[in-house]
């Protein structure tokens, strides 16, 4: 079920228009921040410049934009970038180069009245595990040591809301992977609501409780990941999420024996490889349409290990010989079959089915993370042919 809205969460509206050679920006955008909230879609379709109007940055936008109850912009006001205290960090970390790391972390801090400062620079060094790097030049980082100084110094600025634009596009993947676990952290463990700009549906899926879908300059859809992702209406906008789900889940156990986790949700339990994550912790779990397969009676002795009663809610208009078919198994879950089979299986809105869900389906694409059975796989491609090393 779409998680419910938390209503002491800080509200943001925006009503923008921006003209810019052939492109126009014209979004609409209410809603509650808290935890991440991804601005996804493709390159050029207006994130990063609904990001930058929203952080004060594109004076020419003309209309509304109020956080928290403070009006940023409208007709009569416009609040400079500093005094809006939102965090930004961009692809390109953009540090000082004549200071040390340490300097770089505390120049907002050092900017903002002791009254005002929340975080204190221990913590947020701590969380960063920036500690052996405070004396060096930042000349010497690498690009994820890099982004990490820019995560410390935007947040002891005391930002009210933190803007990021795609700043993992420059790292590889093993750096992405890297940085990730620290972003969790500033919209967990220090509560920051988080505007995260982003193509890339791994890192939407990794980090995202809301998501925020933008088209030609356009704020198309918003809300919980699970209602967005799941609406077939959206999936001309949304092409990289294969219409499948995303569906909103708790760690609920490990079993090391058979490297297995159990995943629960309000329809039940779904298993997958273990992943390195304690039990209670949030996660978003995507089920590709494709991984989907329907059966109208509970299979006996089979190695699918994720067989979800539920039931037929609707099915696709015509799409060649695949279907969509979206099921209700206590949270919303696209198939993709052939329509061939739901022909023969006589498929129609309200009947019961099962849904079949391969354990190996839940992988690092499906989380945003590496699971044992990917790391297992990585490690079997990178030893030498004859075994020896």
């Amino acid at each position: 079920m779409p998680a419910a809205e938390n209503p002491a969460a800080p509200r943001l509206e925006a009503n923008l228009r921006l003209d810019r050679g052939d492109f126009r920006l014209e979004a609409s955008l209410d809603a509650r921040l808290s935890g991440v909230t991804a601005v996804f879609g493709p390159s050029g379709c207006g994130k990063t410049t609904l990001l930058r109007a929203i952080a004060g940055l594109e004076r020419e936008a003309r209309g509304r934009i109020a956080f928290d109850g403070t009006v940023w912009q409208d007709d009569r006001t416009f609040i400079p970038t500093r005094e809006r205290r939102a965090g930004l960090v961009f692809q390109d970390a953009r540090l000082f180069s004549h200071l040390t790391v340490r300097g770089n972390i505390l120049y907002g801090h050092r900017r903002t009245p002791a009254d005002e400062r929340i975080f204190q620079p221990e913590t947020v060094i701590r969380l960063m595990a920036l500690e052996p790097l405070l004396g060096r030049r930042v000349s010497s980082l690498s690009g994820g040591e890099r982004q990490r100084v820019s995560f410390a110094r935007a947040v002891l600025a005391t930002p009210r809301l933190l803007l990021m634009d795609e700043p993992l596009a420059s790292l590889d993947q093993d750096r992405k992977e890297e940085i990730l676990p620290f972003i969790e952290r500033l919209a967990g463990e220090l509560a920051i609501p988080t505007l995260y700009v982003s193509h890339e549906i791994d890192e939407v899926v990794r980090l995202a409780s809301d998501l925020v879908l933008v088209s030609d300059g356009r704020v198309v859809a918003s809300g919980p990941i699970e209602e967005v992702s799941n609406r077939f209406d959206l999936r001309s906008y949304a092409g990289r999420l294969d219409a499948g789900s995303i569906i909103r889940m708790r760690v609920a156990g490990h079993d090391e024996e058979t490297g297995i986790t159990r995943f629960a949700f309000a329809g039940g339990e779904v298993i997958g490889p273990r992943v390195d994550l304690p039990e209670g912790a949030a996660i978003n779990l995507r089920v590709r349409s494709r991984d989907v397969a329907i059966a109208l009676d509970r299979p006996g002795r089979t190695s699918i290990l994720n067989v979800l009663p539920g039931r037929v809610v609707e099915i696709g208009p015509n799409d060649g010989p695949q279907a969509h078919v979206l099921l209700d198994v206590g949270t919303a879950l696209w198939a993709r079959i052939m329509r061939r089979s739901v022909n023969e299986l006589e498929l129609r809105p309200g009947r019961p089915v099962y849904a079949l869900i391969k354990a190996v389906a839940v992988d690092r694409r499906s989380l945003g993370r590496p699971t044992a059975m990917d790391l297992s796989l990585e490690e079997r491609d990178a030893a030498p042919p004859d075994g020896r090393r």
